[in-house]
């Protein structure tokens, strides 16, 4: 017979049943013995006052109910006693529920058994950090919303800020001249244009991470799609003053990805490495091949990031330099929208910097041949 079944609470009651008719029959038994010897086997005692009330006791009320009575108090005594452990561990797990509902699901209840009672502790336990890793996420859910909130507050308000009171100086009829009206405008043309991006940046970022629609995969060719991708910034690159090598020594990398979501995520690490590696003149790409995986380097040789900064800059509105990203008018929205989509193709995105060059690497499984 399987152990496992064996083990369970509905065997271990009838365990518990069987031994206590055991036992309340051994019971009986040694007392019959008991009595029969002090009565009928020892003539002396006949005179004793306890013979003279047990056979009293025997000739009014029969053996016979005496023995049920002590038959069915012994057992119930003995299947007490047996089940004590079971009833015991039901309690602890009765006052565990109760610990949890107290203590906010911190508390835990110990496995002891492997029956069924062993299975509801452990369920129970697995619900209780299921629920507590509920509440923490919820917690950091509100957290990023405020964070999120000031970290959009405070970049609207800048630029906001520049436009309004550019605006205001015109229409007070301040300017000196319509020269200087132009200028003016035109500061304020730039800051506006800041703020649409900002817009724009932060409308995709929480389209990109509130799930929204599924994505729908196709068969994508990632060096074709890269080197396209690549020639369309031509533009960019040569205003940077840029420009690109490709280095490919691997064969075709076809993944699974909707081309649509992914192009966005490229060109922003495409725009960083312009923004802050036009510096060092040049944008490197590499593919290669990782095991079951296609990679993809990006590396520009501009100032490098510091380490301290690595961690953080996939998150949203991080700055590793703040001044010269508002000076480029950086929304710190663009690495984080790049990682959200990449992780939702299942792939992986990630940062090193050293005093030579800075690379973000990004890697998506291989689409596996049929």
């Amino acid at each position: 017979m399987n152990s496992k079944y064996i083990a369970t609470i509905r065997w271990k009651f009838i365990y518990a049943f069987l031994l206590s008719v055991l036992s309340g029959g051994i019971l009986l038994l040694a007392g019959y013995q008991l009595v029969n010897s002090m009565i009928y086997l020892n003539p002396a005692s006949n005179d004793a006052p306890y013979s003279r009330l047990l056979r009293w006791v025997i000739n009014h009320i029969g053996s016979t109910p005496i023995l049920t009575a002590v038959g069915i108090i012994s057992f119930l005594l003995f299947f007490f006693l047996y089940t004590r452990k079971v009833v015991l561990y039901l309690e602890e797990i009765t006052s565990g529920i109760q610990k949890m509902s107290k203590d906010g699901m911190t508390h835990r209840i110990e496995v002891r058994s492997g029956d069924e009672l062993g299975e509801l502790a452990d369920n129970i336990n697995a619900m209780a950090e299921l629920l507590q890793q509920s509440v923490l996420d919820e917690r950091k859910a509100v957290t990023a919303k405020n964070d999120l909130i000031t970290g959009v507050s405070h970049d609207l308000r800048t630029p906001l800020t520049s436009v309004l009171g550019f605006l205001e100086y015109i229409d007070q009829d301040r300017c000196r001249d319509e020269g200087e009206v132009r200028h003016y405008v035109g500061i304020a043309y730039e800051k506006s244009l800041v703020l649409r991006k900002l817009i724009d940046d932060l409308f995709e970022y929480t389209r990109v991470n509130s799930g929204g629609l599924p994505l729908r995969l196709e068969p994508l060719d990632l060096k074709a799609f890269i080197r396209q991708l690549t020639e369309e910034s031509v533009p960019e690159l040569e205003q940077a003053g840029m420009t690109y090598t490709i280095e490919d020594e691997t064969e075709a990398l076809w993944i699974e990805a909707a081309p649509g979501e992914l192009v966005r995520a490229y060109e922003n690490l495409i725009t960083n490495a312009i923004r802050y590696g036009k510096s060092g003149k040049r944008l490197e790409i590499a593919f290669s091949r990782d095991g079951e995986e296609a990679v993809v380097r990006f590396s520009n040789f501009g100032d490098r990031i510091a380490e301290s900064d690595i961690p953080y800059i996939f998150e949203r509105f991080y700055r590793a330099e703040r001044s010269r990203s508002q000076h480029t008018g950086g929304s710190g929205l663009g690495l984080a929208i790049a990682k959200s989509i990449i992780d939702r193709h299942g792939g992986t995105i990630s940062a090193a910097s050293g005093l030579q060059r800075t690379d973000f690497i990004t890697s998506f499984p291989l689409l596996r041949k049929s």
